[in-house]
């Protein structure tokens, strides 16, 4: 598996200093939250890390990337190519880091969200969302996210529908898949 330290130096060289600091502050949630769940640390930290070494890839460079490894590009991944930034980066940790097809599932959802999001799924996805650069956001939100993970990512999911309302924005169907999902299995706890 990759060495942190030299992921950091390598992602320092490819990403602005805003979004490195960005990957640097994920990372860290990620270690966090990875500790509150009992999930492997080190893999927490280097997919937090890694999570958007695609994000600064243009539209078109985008788009040539997924065609040339014959990715599938929905028609609102197309609208919005900003979108792809998570199945790229997932193709480039994998080629070029051999990340794990577990961190490759985080790295590649942690936009959209996606239907039985596994815990470090569940964990690169908050950790993007409530690292300590992000303004406007409660403490309250980023204590739960220790104790009750899924309450914090059905906040996501719908902050970021109603966002894409407001804003007469597409909005990736997965996130819809992915609140419906959690919101089924919170049902059917309440069934027992």
């Amino acid at each position: 598996m990759t060495n942190i330290e030299e992921l950091k130096k390598e992602l320092e060289q490819v990403l602005s200093p805003s979004r490195f600091q960005h990957s640097l502050n994920v990372m860290e949630k990620a270690k966090e939250l990875a500790s509150s769940y009992q999930i492997d640390i080190k893999t927490a930290m280097l997919t937090g890390l890694a999570h958007d070494i695609a994000k600064e890839m243009n539209d078109q460079e985008l788009l040539l990337f997924a065609k040339n490894h014959h990715l599938d590009i929905s028609q609102v991944e197309k609208a919005k190519p900003t979108l792809l930034h998570g199945k790229v980066g997932a193709i480039i940790l994998k080629e070029k880091y051999g990340f794990t097809k577990e961190m490759q599932d985080a790295v590649e959802f942690h936009t959209t969200g996606r239907k039985n999001m596994t815990m470090l799924d569940k964990i690169i996805y908050v950790a993007d969302k409530i690292e300590d650069g992000r303004k406007n956001i409660p403490v309250e939100l980023k204590e739960l996210a220790t104790k009750n993970i899924d309450i914090v990512l059905k906040y996501f999911y719908t902050t970021a529908i109603e966002k894409a309302i407001r804003k007469d924005s597409v909005l990736h169907p997965l996130t819809i898949e992915a609140r419906n999902d959690l919101l089924v299995q919170q049902l059917e706890k309440e069934k027992e």
